[in-house]
């Protein structure tokens, strides 16, 4: 746990921030000693001595493990996603297991950015905006009624922050919304939390099946075939989560045979998504590219949640976004 440092010696954090765009970090300046890490190497001749970690560049944590015996003051690693399924290593998951470094992610951060994107989503999806777009190009009138999200029946997979934020918004414009979690439970603001081992027989009364929920070892190829049967050929499926947490062989089988609607995806299997992948032209699909939590002013909002927990370990108080290593 962080402990109450003397304030005439500024603990030592590197910032690994890659090749991308250093963050703002203005008010750590005060704070800290900040030491830049534009590569692998840098970061290795860095973290001897330092006493924290941004990893403002998450890919850059993937390499961690050989760098912790030599990192011997490390007790703080901060990462800029919510996710940390891929940073989370083995060496670093046994040191913030044994209490030796405490891990934070940036939860919160993108919770109604990713909201948003999923609602915007589903509209364009009921409201045929792409049908829309084509026949302008054709210059083609065609009036047609569309579809209310007014109870729709959405399933929304992944009970954290993102996931229930994304059920209140839907909620909000009058959806019939069920939240999905690693075990059934009773809550307070949803009711029922369907366990995910049920997902078969939930998604066979749902109209969408959205996916929030971290990559884990119990969400890995969630959606399957049986999934996407139950769902239905009027059924839509969203992923904002990670790419495997659907099984994506048979989400392209299920889209050419057209048992489901469509399917939005901003998220895949591998990133950036190869050029002969199927998915880009599979019919009723929208393709992002891993942006819908991504929002003009996002690198200012993780530095000042950053800046915050820095404070916190200054004063020897406890960090915001704790991971658990488990």
């Amino acid at each position: 746990m962080p402990q109450r440092r003397d304030h005439a010696v500024l603990p030592r954090v590197v910032v690994a921030a890659g090749q991308v765009a250093a963050p703002p970090l203005a008010e750590a300046s005060a704070l800290a000693d900040l030491v830049p890490a534009g590569s692998a190497d840098e970061l290795a001749d860095a973290l001897p001595g330092a006493d924290a970690l941004l990893l403002w560049d998450t890919r850059l944590g993937t390499g961690l493990d050989p760098l912790l015996p030599s990192a011997d003051r490390l007790g703080w690693v901060h990462l800029t996603t919510a996710g940390v399924e891929h940073v989370l290593t083995p060496g670093l998951r046994a040191a913030a297991g044994e209490g030796r470094v405490s891990v934070t992610n940036s939860r919160g951060v993108y919770d109604t950015a990713m909201a948003e994107y999923v609602v915007g989503l589903l509209l364009a999806h009921l409201k045929d905006l792409p049908g829309t777009w084509r026949r302008q190009h054709e210059r083609q009138w065609e009036h047609r009624a569309t579809r209310t999200l007014r109870g729709y029946r959405v399933g929304v997979v992944g009970s954290g922050s993102i996931g229930r934020t994304t059920a209140r918004m839907l909620r909000a414009l009058a959806a019939r919304v069920t939240l999905v979690g690693r075990v059934a439970a009773d809550d307070a603001e949803f009711g029922r939390v369907v366990a995910a081992a049920d997902l078969v027989p939930l998604a066979r009364d749902l109209d969408a099946l959205v996916l929030a929920a971290p990559l884990t070892p119990g969400t890995r190829g969630l959606v399957d075939a049986a999934v996407l049967d139950a769902l239905g050929p009027d059924g839509y499926l969203v992923n904002i989560g990670r790419g495997p947490l659907v099984v994506e062989a048979d989400l392209v089988e299920a889209l050419s045979a057209g048992r489901i609607a469509g399917a939005a995806l901003d998220v895949f299997d591998v990133e950036p998504l190869p050029a002969d992948s199927p998915l880009w032209s599979a019919p009723a699909v929208v393709v992002s590219p891993h942006m819908s939590g991504d929002y003009v002013g996002f690198q200012s909002d993780l530095a000042a949640l950053f800046c915050d927990n820095l404070r916190r370990l200054v004063a020897g108080e406890p960090l915001r976004n704790v991971v658990d290593p488990a």
